[in-house]
């Protein structure tokens, strides 16, 4: 039967029902196709928010796609063996064609009088040491003294320095490098063994430095806290948070954590390491004792951080939120294809709120200029921006599931809390500081690909932490790490602040000694 002929035998209401379902079928096509440009320009279009289709596609990192080596279970620095006096083989602790680097420590009453005291011995003790560029053996010889007119007594010998552990084969310079290329210049641990071997014939096994790791995150961590309860005294916070893959004990799949970045005003940098997302974990970060974080919080619209904030109105604290326009503006940027004129003019007008922004940063503007200008020049355009967005919210050719509906609910969500930083000086406009801050680790994750079991996370939420400080203040990280490393076991809980980065100068000396 022709077609014709079979539509003029159908009844009205078959008909009304064939039309809503191509209808649907169509409106659910475009959903989709949308969708499909949306991950194909994530994949392999420019990641730059800016309107210009001249740019070249990017391809995605082959790099990351690379398996995992897995760490070897050796514990020591693998060199040929010799032999002992008993001659049964063992490895000698440190490779033989290193060159030496011997340092003499002689008792303090030798130093006063010498020729009072003969030598009769020494007690030599190795490390391997490592300068950028070689590897060395550090030996300290102690050498024994008895005093010449009283035999009887007893030797004199000089005292160990303090280390970061007795019987450690690393000095802080060495640990330093291995900190600093994996957590600074996302080398893997496995990649630095091939490079020790292949260029210095040294062979130091994962596990070793593995431990060598664990042992300065242990020492390092009181700075760590430090910083932490430095964040407690501010009034402003940006936080946001990426995720990263962890090892599962026992079937050796990988699952999803996070490390939550805090960034303060003045830049002070912390990362959090923690299995999950929940809110539960904001308040064993913004809470010490009776000590806690009050002020405004930025964010993206996870649902947590307004759980957060009653949470912690019930604890007493004063919590505000504020939404980062960079997230808004994004998703009008996802939507660009859908509706170009519109989306373009929206685009426009946000450009303008982020132009008045860039003037304010150039004249170094403080809080009380910066809420005045905001209030006579960015409070129109987004009082003009609220009218627009919930104007376009009620057309009806606009989809809820679109991508351009999707960005018109997320704003008008988050509308509120995106016009806080109007009123409030010390208020970013939007959250780009602290992802600057979350970028280091995102770029280790394409070569480490995950970071261990869950309970190693937190090791690299500390050297990430100290990391980030130092460069903000201008410090060499490695530097910093040696520095520090070395004074550690000497120094008190009293004058610990004291190796902050934020208390150093850009030779990682103390500041008060610099201007002694």
């Amino acid at each position: 039967m022709p077609d014709a002929t079979r539509i003029q035998q159908m009844d009205g209401t078959t008909i009304a029902r064939l039309l809503e379902e191509n209808a649907r079928l169509r409106q659910e096509n475009e959903l989709l196709r949308q969708k499909l440009d949306l991950v194909l320009r994530k994949l392999f279009g420019s990641s730059s928010e800016k309107f210009d289709p001249t740019q070249l596609e990017l391809l995605l990192d082959p790099d990351a796609s690379k398996k995992p080596v897995v760490a070897g279970n050796a514990s020591a620095v693998e060199v040929p063996s010799v032999r002992t006096s008993k001659g049964v083989p063992r490895k000698a602790r440190l490779p033989e064609h290193l060159p030496v680097e011997e340092i003499i420590l002689d008792p303090e009453p030798v130093k006063a009088c010498p020729e009072a005291w003969r030598c009769i011995g020494e007690e030599v003790s190795e490390q391997l040491d490592y300068q950028p560029g070689k590897f060395s053996r550090r030996r300290l010889v102690r050498r024994k003294y008895i005093r010449l007119a009283d035999k009887a007594a007893a030797p004199i010998i000089a005292p160990l320095p303090a280390r970061l552990q007795d019987g450690c084969l690393a000095t802080p310079g060495l640990i330093a490098e291995i900190l600093v290329n994996k957590h600074a210049w996302h080398q893997p641990l496995h990649r630095q063994e091939a490079m020790f071997r292949q260029r210095h014939g040294v062979t130091i096994p994962r596990q070793t430095m593995m431990n060598w790791e664990t042992l300065a995150a242990d020492r390092l961590t009181p700075l760590y806290q430090l910083i932490r309860k430095s964040l407690l005294g501010v009034d402003y916070l940006q936080i946001d948070e990426t995720p990263v893959r962890y090892l599962e004990p026992g079937n050796g799949k990988a699952k999803t954590g996070y490390y939550r970045v805090y960034r303060s005003a003045g830049g002070t940098v912390l990362y959090d390491w923690r299995p999950g997302r929940s809110h539960a974990h904001l308040h064993e970060i913004l809470r010490d004792g009776q000590n806690a974080f009050q002020g405004i919080l930025q964010s993206d619209g996870y649902a947590a951080y307004d759980t957060y904030r009653r949470s912690a109105a019930a604890q007493g604290q004063v919590i505000g939120l504020a939404a980062c326009w960079a997230h808004a503006r994004r998703k009008f940027h996802d939507a660009r294809d859908q509706s170009p004129r519109l989306v373009g003019w929206i685009l426009h007008q946000i450009g303008h709120l982020y132009i008045v922004e860039s003037r304010l940063r150039q004249v170094r503007a403080g809080p009380a200029l910066r809420t005045a200008i905001r209030s006579a020049e960015s409070l129109p355009i987004y009082q003009r921006l609220g009218k627009a967005f919930r104007m376009l919210l009620g057309r009806h050719g606009i989809l809820p599931k679109s991508a351009l509906g999707i960005a018109l609910r997320y704003t008008l969500g988050l509308w509120a809390r995106l016009g806080v930083y109007l009123g409030h000086g010390q208020v970013e406009i939007d959250n780009n500081g602290v992802e600057n801050a979350i970028r280091p680790s995102a770029v280790g994750k394409k070569n480490w690909l995950f970071i261990g079991r869950e309970d190693s996370g937190w090791k690299s939420a500390v050297f990430y932490t100290l990391i980030a400080n130092c460069r903000l203040h201008g410090i060499d990280p490695h530097t910093w790490f040696k520095d520090v490393l070395e004074r550690l076991p000497a120094t008190t809980n009293h004058n610990l602040g004291e190796l902050l980065p934020v208390n150093l100068n850009r030779q990682g000396q103390p500041k008060w000694v610099a201007a002694s």
